[in-house]
């Protein structure tokens, strides 16, 4: 991201929104803008979203996987068995 070229005010994106939306498509990188030189939201690439989105699917994942397997090791949780036999008893 580069701060210069990725902030505008939201009155500029209205005044000039299919040229910024262009920008944004071309460079990838999100558009921060601002409402009373304040940051309000983020307009960004429809394609870069889904990619962020998968990106933080895959380290949700990691990170669950990471921690069964800490519990796992500090012997904590239920054996796969128990557990199942558990489950199919509340049904």
């Amino acid at each position: 991201m580069d701060i210069i070229k990725d902030i505008s005010p939201l009155t500029e994106f209205k005044r000039n929104s299919a040229r910024m939306i262009a920008r944004i498509k071309e460079s990838g990188r999100p558009q921060i803008l601002t409402v009373n030189g304040k940051p309000s939201v983020v307009v960004m690439d429809a394609s870069a979203w889904q990619d962020m989105q998968d990106q933080l699917d895959h380290a949700e994942t990691v990170a669950g996987i990471r921690k069964g397997l800490s519990q796992a090791r500090a012997g904590e949780g239920t054996e796969a068995g128990r557990f199942f036999d558990e489950l199919a008893q509340t049904k």
